[in-house]
């Protein structure tokens, strides 16, 4: 029973399949892949703003949406129309077929990188031996779609913002990938399936999640930080801050095409969390071995949820970083850490090899971490300067 509920979707996949030709079953079989990742994501795109403008609303003492349908969770089906009816204004200037294009090339390669997100045992819609790096291959064209946006709509505060964001995500780009690296180095694949069945592996009823590693556990806080700025979230929320260069990027927007660069961010955002629970919290594996009962897909969906609620949480508590401390955070601290966390976690891998005490392995690998990340850390906060408050006489 256990297990016919783990594969359900599996088994539906494959019936749903049989009713077909022999020379049909290939596309059937891509089309019903498709279907599921356009139907579920943008649906939890839905649902996620509205629990997130609930809970900033919590967290500051306000409502949040409370009109439109019970408890105001209709809300966004309010704001989908409200997009779809509304005036599309195109500047006179802007090149009108790039300012077209700009979101639709935004959207595309964050669909594309759920094609090779494991979402539970046998549920990988491509099966990609290098899908770690397809998955960042498909996110770098991200920066395209920005610069595009703020190049054709022909005005100078638009490319401003454009080119800062694009510096933004380049910056942060480097410690993603550089603290995904060293999960490659570990498991051995660059396939996101393989990388999660070696922490499918339990001792003592604890699963070898990377994150339990001194390495894994500082690769998933600097991915998760770098997740983060890639996303466009806050405290990284500079591109599109109400103050900062009138809306950045997409200030020329309007109507449909500001949705859709709306989805593309929060679907970005869904698909580098998947990423990181694939690399670092076990996919779809279970923490406990006696929990291996509960389903894949369900494991999978609730680590999900989880970092996308601290995710929001983060954005009601942490305040906005400045553009010379967000840019010098990323190149002298995120990335010489990342660097480091490489070395570490060869010299983790290597003293397994030689049967050394998990406990010295931890204080050897643990210390060389710690020992930087605090003279990093000083280093870093001597050069920020604090708010000074001033007051009319």
């Amino acid at each position: 029973m256990t297990e016919k509920l783990d594969q359900l979707f599996v088994a539906l996949k494959h019936w749903a399949v049989g009713w077909f030709p022999e020379s049909w079953q290939p596309f059937v079989s891509i089309l019903l892949s498709i279907v599921p990742i356009l139907a579920v994501f943008p649906a939890l795109f839905a649902i996620t703003t509205v629990i997130e403008r609930k809970g900033l609303g919590r967290i500051q003492n306000r409502l949040g949406p409370n009109r439109v349908g019970p408890y105001g969770f209709l809300q966004f089906a309010a704001d989908g129309i409200k997009t779809l009816i509304k005036e599309d204004v195109v500047p006179r200037a802007a090149d009108k077929v790039v300012h077209f294009l700009a979101p639709i090339a935004l959207v595309v390669p964050v669909l594309l990188a759920y094609a090779v997100l494991p979402y539970g045992r046998n549920m990988v819609p491509v099966d990609l031996d290098a899908g770690l790096l397809f998955f960042f291959a498909v996110g770098a064209g991200t920066e395209l779609s920005l610069f595009m946006a703020g190049w054709s709509s022909h005005n100078k505060y638009s490319l401003l913002g454009a080119m800062r964001a694009i510096a933004q995500m380049i910056s942060y780009e480097l410690p993603l990938v550089l603290s995904g690296l060293a999960v490659v180095m570990i498991a051995g694949t660059l396939s996101l399936p393989r990388i999660v069945e070696a922490q499918n592996v339990y001792t003592a009823t604890i699963a070898h999640w990377h994150v339990f590693t001194p390495w894994g556990l500082a690769g998933f806080i600097l991915f998760f930080i770098s997740s983060l700025a890639e996303a466009n979230r806050s405290p990284f929320d500079m591109p599109e801050a109400e103050s900062e260069i009138i809306a950045g990027y997409f200030v020329e927007y309007s109507g449909f095409k500001f949705a859709l660069f709306f989805l593309g961010e929060y679907l970005g955002m869904f698909a580098v969390a998947g990423l990181g629970i694939t690399l670092f919290l076990g996919g779809w594996t279970a923490p406990f071995s006696w929990l291996a009962w509960i389903p894949s897909w369900a494991w999978f969906m609730a680590k999900l949820v989880t970092v996308v609620a601290v995710f929001i949480w983060i954005r009601g508590t942490v305040p906005r970083l400045r553009a010379d401390q967000l840019m010098n955070f990323a190149w002298k601290f995120m990335l010489p850490m990342a660097l480091l966390n490489i070395v570490v976690a060869g010299l983790w891998h290597f003293t397994g090899r030689e049967g050394w005490n998990i406990i010295v392995r931890w204080l050897l690998c643990g210390g060389i971490l710690v020992v930087p990340y605090i003279l990093l850390g000083r280093a870093f906060e001597s050069k920020v300067s604090k708010r000074e408050y001033r007051y009319a006489n």
